[in-house]
């Protein structure tokens, strides 16, 4: 049975509210016409700021972690305890290049809606006593957008920081660590930031699904099995720059043509593939002068797969179609792994208490609502690392995102409230 006594009109307002924040917050932008905010930034700042004042409103007690996450707590109903490991809800407020107002977003305001709703049961006790301190986290480093890694704020409170990180830089030179300085932060504390195993109970995630597959099958939520794993390389390709007008071709080494046809390796190889997605998304050629053959270009390879072992094995199969696509044309080429994030699985448990939550939002009567592996990275697959963590996708139309036109729905999004608060307390009551 249901354990939410929340009406209609209130879940409506909320998922009212939740719209109406993300336009507020697309307005936080580096970019005039754009949504651009990455990490230690302005926009950075000015968002933590907005997210602690919501946080503060409903009830949560906010601050800013060693990393730069903005994260707000709750203390459990019965017998509160400051030490009490929590639920952490959340996702991020960072954003890639010309980015959507969701992707994220979506998922740090609908878990202030939670804490709303739990807070409004009954007059602040929910008909379920919470025996878990609550937390919500506005993460702010997913996408890896200003210094190239991703999950740095969701690394960070994991524990699994790595100080050679350190030394990355953005595109003006400024590295991270000078970064962190001059938001205001101390780089020698960053582990103060880490959280232990038995400081959480659990994490759960709300996204939009950044994918078709939802929309395609008309329905408004899912449960998510799992997370892709995957891994980033930035390639160099060398070859000989010569002039263009006076170099036959069969003295050319034309870097960007051995680039431009490795690329096109990487599709012909994944798309033959179950579960396997490769793609380039950054090509340049060097001089880059308009008479002159290219002597180096450089190109990354996102690679990713619902299991770590066929997701390496399709890496292997790219490699050797490399050596042969240079060989024939005369170059050499090299790759930098700049990230690795191996498969994570939802926890059995979290599987089934949104399952619950989303039987109980939709008032499915028989049909189970579907289950999908996630194709797209999140901060759970870092907080997988110390907890459980579990996963609830809203439908995105057509699937489009980290792009202007990604979109989702109030009516979605107001079932998508009601899933993931029902979900909290089916977690609460199993565990009570």
């Amino acid at each position: 049975m249901p354990l939410l006594e929340a009406s209609p009109d209130r879940i409506a307002a909320a998922a009212r509210r939740v719209m109406a924040r993300c336009d507020e917050l697309a307005r936080v932008s580096a970019q005039p016409g754009e949504i651009e905010r990455v990490y230690l930034s302005p926009e950075h700042a000015r968002v933590n700021r907005l997210a602690a004042e919501w946080m503060r409103e409903v009830g949560l007690r906010s601050w800013q972690d060693a990393a730069g996450n903005q994260l707000g707590r709750i203390e459990r109903s019965a017998d509160p305890d400051p030490a009490a490991p929590a639920l952490m809800i959340g996702s991020h407020l960072d954003t890639v290049k010309d980015a959507g107002r969701f992707d994220g977003i979506i998922g740090v305001l609908m878990a202030l809606e939670v804490v709303r709703l739990l807070r409004q049961e009954s007059d602040g006790v929910s008909r379920v006593p919470l025996p878990f301190a609550v937390e919500v986290a506005a993460f702010s480093d997913e996408e890896g957008t200003r210094f190239g890694k991703a999950l740095l704020g969701s690394s960070a409170v994991a524990g699994t920081w790595n100080d050679a990180w350190w030394t990355l830089a953005d595109e003006d030179g400024v590295t991270l660590r000078e970064a962190f300085r001059d938001f205001g932060l101390d780089p020698g504390r960053i582990g103060e930031a880490a959280r232990r195993p038995d400081h959480l109970v659990a994490y759960l995630e709300a996204h939009i699904e950044q994918g078709p597959e939802l929309d395609r099958a008309g329905e408004p939520l899912a449960v998510v099995s799992s997370i892709a794993s995957a891994r980033r390389f930035q390639l160099t390709v060398e070859g000989e720059a010569r002039h263009a007008g006076g170099t036959p071709y069969d003295m050319r080494r034309d870097a960007l043509l051995g680039a431009s046809e490795a690329a096109l390796a990487v599709e012909r190889i994944c798309r033959s593939e179950h579960h396997i997605i490769g793609t380039v998304g950054q090509l340049e050629a060097f001089p880059g002068a308009v008479n002159v053959v290219p002597g180096e270009a450089h190109l990354s390879v996102d690679l990713r797969g619902e299991l770590d072992g066929e997701r390496d094995r399709v890496w292997d199969e790219i490699s050797r179609e490399l050596d042969d696509i240079m060989g024939r044309r005369g170059l050499r080429w090299q790759a930098r792994e700049v990230h690795n994030a191996p498969a994570v699985r939802c926890g059995l448990l979290l599987q089934d208490v949104v399952r619950e939550g989303i039987v109980h939002a939709v008032e499915r009567r028989s049909d189970e609502p579907p289950v999908i592996f996630s194709r797209a990275g999140h901060d759970a697959m870092a907080i997988g690392s110390i907890t459980d963590v579990g996963m609830l996708f809203l439908r995105n139309p057509d699937g489009v995102s980290h792009h202007p036109d990604e979109a989702v729905s109030a009516a979605d999004v107001a079932l998508g409230i009601r899933a993931l608060t029902e979900s909290v307390l089916q977690l609460a009551a199993d565990r009570l």
